[in-house]
């Protein structure tokens, strides 16, 4: 019979990241809309983080540790904030539900708890916006 894991909440502080980066998701896409390229949306995206007063590096190579030895090529990042929360940002017509796995898979590698996977290619950004929770 396989046990299920119980959940663990998440931390007051993982909390109020998160209620940040879903706010600063949209107002960078009330402000610049669809159709633009990925690059501008997590340019933008960090600069309000950080209005926010939050610490959120773009980016960001994070060494991975396989078989006993440390890889600095590890991971690429797209946002990762207060060394807490990993963004996955995309600027895409459709989904592909491996980016899912590919946060999932970061969020282990890095011990985290939560990430967001944030498209900003869509007409409403809560659309737009998968929280995940390891």
């Amino acid at each position: 019979m396989e046990m299920k894991k119980e959940l663990i909440p998440l931390s007051d502080r993982e909390e109020e990241i998160g209620k940040i980066i879903v706010n600063a998701a949209y107002k960078v896409h009330s402000a610049l809309g669809p159709g633009l390229l990925e690059k501008i949306y997590e340019i933008c995206f960090v600069h309000e983080l950080k209005k926010a007063g939050l610490n959120a590096i773009r980016q960001i190579d994070l060494p991975i540790q396989y078989d006993g030895i440390i890889f600095d090529e590890g991971l690429r990042i797209d946002v990762f904030v207060e060394t807490l929360v990993i963004c996955e940002i995309k600027a895409v017509e459709h989904v592909n539900p491996l980016w899912n796995a590919q946060v999932l898979s970061q969020l282990k590698l890095t011990d985290k708890r939560l990430g967001y996977l944030i498209n900003f290619n869509v007409e409403k950004i809560k659309d737009g916006i998968k929280r995940i929770i390891r």
